[in-house]
């Protein structure tokens, strides 16, 4: 398929503002898409390899920038195209508005008149762009950048723009990608999302989907050393879950990073944060300590915690400290020690589990790894939920846990089968998505940073509030160093940050206001740490912070 008439749908789609019609596009175009099937589908979703790869182009907006302007002439500078966007306010409109084929004897590919360029080329090029590495990368990444734009129609600039920089925002998301496949190849949309639950690979799905119909989708199974999505809890009560099961499994809350790990004795382990990210080599501990216990092929959930010389745990932020390491990785594991807290399998020696009731998926834990496990009690006494609770508190946790013993495992869902039970929920997830430039010794420093709540879309957040105080100066070094890549646009000491980071977030109340688009504000906020471990898919929803605003 040529790209640019893939862009001509993409603008079909974007036009669209019914859901159902949306739906209809995307179902049409996948049909026709052919071999370009799991292309298309993915860069639909704006992505060029599977949700489950933590690659990324690593193109931040000033390269982009660069390239566009190269493509567009040799009168127009990168500094140019940051003006446009402050006046669009949207990169894909600056694109299409740049005269970006006047370059063609210049072109990165050598060529005076080349192919039109086509869905392929368009995914291998940005496939090269996140191979880049090391010294001249950066040159690198422009130059394959520049010889895309300069080969785009407008309309394909458009959207080439949107995809590099993760913006595609034409009004499809992850539901409307299943919804589109089960449409398209005529198979239930229940067939689909257990595929997507089990692949996390919407191409491979709807391939699947498309050539072997749903008995097809039925034998997708789990593959070591494919991460999945993480089971979600809500927050609840033990009179919650008393109320809903006849009895309640009871599980020690860590104060830790969630971690999924694959394991096989024949090709090594690996060790996958909350949101699939790869962080084998940051937690050394954690491998050896699966590779000496572990005899067969299985796939963990759990949590890593960080724990002093005596095995006592430590605050959440250390344990951060080693999943932010890339270098120094001995030194750092000299100074915070990091342990496994299985609490659930979800493969054990060529066996998918994830359909099996949480007793039975507990047992199958407690065969394949001796030690490293979290203690469960199964109860329906709420005194001795008390009990439990008062113990893990005891013990420096957070508080505890409470399952549906016979519930199954459904990753990515936050359904009110598992619910987190702590003391004091005052602290949310947010993502930055806006900043200000400090004053004083800070002025070189964001100072201020804005933070929204996700408002339905995946790509959709709304505003809820500021925060400045509770960051050091050292911290505030760090966490400018990180969203500053990030800055979409300035106006005065005002930043617009791409959503990609999420603070968590320390609060006295919730209250209503119309300062903010979400309708709410938090009352003395507080930063309290950087969720590395969370994307923005993982944070708190508008949804949510009206339910505790209610409370």
């Amino acid at each position: 398929m040529d790209f640019a008439d893939f862009a001509d749908r993409l603008a079909d789609v974007e036009a669209e503002s019914a859901d159902l019609e949306t739906t209809a596009l995307v179902a049409t175009l996948l049909a026709d898409a052919d071999e370009d099937l799991p292309v298309v589908v993915r860069l639909l979703l704006g992505r060029v390899v599977p949700a489950w790869d933590s690659t990324t182009l690593d193109v931040g907006p000033r390269l982009c920038h660069e390239a566009l302007a190269r493509a567009a002439g040799p009168n127009v500078t990168a500094d140019d195209v940051d003006d446009r966007l402050a006046e669009e306010g949207e990169i894909g409109t600056v694109a299409e508005s740049l005269d970006t084929g006047g370059q063609r004897g210049l072109d990165a590919f050598g060529a005076s008149a080349p192919d039109p360029l086509t869905v392929a080329e368009v995914n291998d090029r940005l496939g090269d762009l996140a191979a880049a590495d090391g010294s001249g990368s950066q040159d690198r990444k422009v130059d394959v950048l520049f010889g895309l734009f300069n080969r785009a129609d407008p309309l394909s600039a458009r959207y080439l723009a949107r995809l590099v920089l993760s913006e595609m925002r034409i009004g499809v998301g992850e539901g409307t990608i299943r919804d589109a496949v089960a449409e398209a190849f005529d198979v239930p949309v229940e067939a689909v999302e257990r595929a997507l639950q089990v692949t996390n690979d919407y191409g491979a799905v709807a391939v699947r989907a498309r050539d072997e119909g749903e008995a097809g989708l039925a034998d997708v199974d789990l593959s070591v050393g494919r991460p999945v999505r993480a089971m979600l809890a809500q927050t609840g009560t033990a009179a919650d879950a008393l109320e809903a099961w006849e009895a309640v499994a009871v599980e020690t809350k860590y104060d830790g990073a969630r971690v999924q790990v694959h394991h096989d004795p024949a090709d090594g382990t690996a060790v996958y944060s909350r949101n699939m990210a790869d962080v084998t080599d940051a937690l050394p501990e954690l491998v050896e300590s699966v590779e000496e216990r572990v005899a067969v092929p299985v796939i963990l959930d759990g949590e890593a915690i960080a724990v002093d010389d005596a095995g006592d745990p430590l605050p959440f932020q250390e344990v951060l400290r080693r999943f932010r390491r890339k270098h120094d990785v001995a030194r750092m594991r000299d100074e915070v020690g990091v342990e496994l807290r299985a609490f659930d399998c979800l493969h054990a020696d060529g066996t998918d589990l994830l359909d099996a009731p949480l007793r039975e998926r507990r047992e199958r834990l407690g065969e394949v790894l001796s030690t490293g496990v979290s203690p469960l009690a199964i109860t329906d006494d709420p005194d001795a939920i008390a009990a439990r609770e008062a113990d893990a508190l005891d013990a420096d946790h957070e508080g505890i846990m409470l399952k549906d013993p016979d519930s199954t495992y459904t990753p990515g869902k936050r359904g009110r089968n598992w619910l987190k039970r702590k003391p004091d929920v005052e602290t949310l997830d947010l993502v930055v998505t806006g900043a200000e430039w400090g004053e004083g010794r800070r002025a070189n420093h964001l100072g201020t940073f804005l933070l929204s709540a996700r408002d339905g879309a995946d790509d959709a957040f709304a505003t809820i509030g500021k925060v400045a105080t509770g960051v050091s100066d050292e911290r505030l070094a760090e966490l400018s160093e990180t969203l500053e890549p990030l800055i979409r646009r300035q106006d005065g000491t005002e930043v617009e940050i791409e959503p990609s980071v999420v603070f968590e977030v320390g609060y006295e109340e919730i209250q209503e206001s119309p300062t903010y688009e979400s309708g709410y504000a938090l009352r003395f906020p507080r930063f309290v740490a950087v969720r590395e471990d969370k994307g923005p898919a993982d944070a708190d929803s508008l949804d949510r912070i009206e339910r505790l605003a209610r409370e």
